[in-house]
């Protein structure tokens, strides 16, 4: 073996054991170290990882000896582990069925939620994604005082609305078409507000919407962290849904992954469903990365809700992507 065949060799044998290891250890689920959530992240670029270095290992790999053998069966154990998380959103059944295209409109809920991004400035490229979209309700994220300044005119088609400002990037605000019962609720932080909110549509329907942003797992000396605990911001919501005989909405920026525990835990606690499930990944976060990539923001629904669309939507200078689903709200 050449010296530069050799030299690439051991590259690739320690990208894979890295790969291994991290991967392994993205299993641990101690959600008490933001480092072990963190891990949880990439899973769909820990699965292509495994499947690039694969084949070029064996191929480079000309003597099989017990460390080998173990790096190679580590690279499977990868591949498999992660495809088990990531093809569910591919390949898997929808979890929430496709919408009845005879369904009456007055029983569909288009809805947009983008994390605005507290230092972005990009406020009328936002206002013209949303002009386009024309949704019913929008819900932003990160909102100081100078967004929701910018954000005024929406009043002129949202007559309902619910803002909170804050400037710690966990700011609110939520502009309806539709008629609004709203309480606001501090669920793991004093300065992390969620809302939760009554809707009725106009043929009488009603339902909940628990519009969430909980805090990032990454410790910041600028922002709420988690302060060494569990998050459970997500669990608490799923228990007031289970308790809620109203059909349920829980949408917004997660700062967590759908396969992650917390959001499983959160899932099975309230009865819900993740709309991306057999429909695709549709990563939100980062904008700015084509690598690093991940779903962050999210809808989960009840069963009494039905997907007609889901979308990403344009970049428009956050680190976010906005999501948007047109739910049909169709009864059990």
């Amino acid at each position: 073996m050449s010296t530069t065949r050799k030299i690439f060799y051991y590259c690739i044998v320690v990208c894979s054991v890295v790969l291994i290891i991290v991967s392994l250890l993205s299993l641990v689920h101690d959600l008490s170290l933001w480092y072990s959530k963190i891990l949880d992240f990439p899973r769909l670029q820990y699965m292509i990882t495994g499947i690039l270095l694969f084949p070029v290992f064996l191929f480079l790999n000309k003597k099989w000896n017990l460390f080998s053998i173990i790096v190679g069966l580590g690279l499977i154990a990868v591949i498999t582990i992660q495809s088990i998380k990531i093809f569910p959103y591919f390949f898997g059944d929808k979890a929430v069925p496709d919408a009845d295209e005879q369904i009456a409109k007055s029983s569909e809920i288009e809805i947009v939620i983008a994390n605005v991004l507290i230092t972005n400035t990009s406020y009328d490229e936002f206002l013209k994604i949303i002009q386009e979209k024309n949704p019913d309700i929008v819900l932003a994220m990160e909102v100081d005082e100078n967004w929701i300044q910018n954000l005024q005119v929406l009043k002129e088609d949202y007559a309902y609305h619910i803002e909170y400002p804050l400037d710690n990037a966990y700011g609110m605000a939520m502009y309806s078409k539709f008629p609004l019962e709203n309480q606001i609720k501090f669920l793991n932080q004093e300065d992390v507000p969620s809302f939760h909110t009554k809707f009725s549509l106009p043929g009488g329907e009603e339902f909940m919407f628990h519009g969430v942003h909980p805090v990032a797992p990454v410790p910041s000396s600028k922002y709420p962290d988690n302060k060494g605990e569990e998050e459970i911001a997500l669990i608490k919501i799923g228990d007031l849904v289970a308790k809620d005989s109203l059909p349920s909405i829980v949408a917004g920026d997660y700062n967590d992954v759908s396969w992650s525990l917390t959001s499983r835990l959160f899932e099975e606690s309230g009865g819900l469903k993740n709309v991306r499930i057999g429909r695709g990944v549709f990563n939100t976060f980062d904008s700015n990365s084509m690598i690093m990539r991940w779903p962050l923001d999210h809808y989960f629904v009840t069963e009494e809700f039905y997907l007609s669309e889901i979308e990403r939507l344009p970049e428009f200078g956050s680190d976010h992507f906005p999501l948007y689903v047109k739910l049909v709200l169709q009864g059990k």
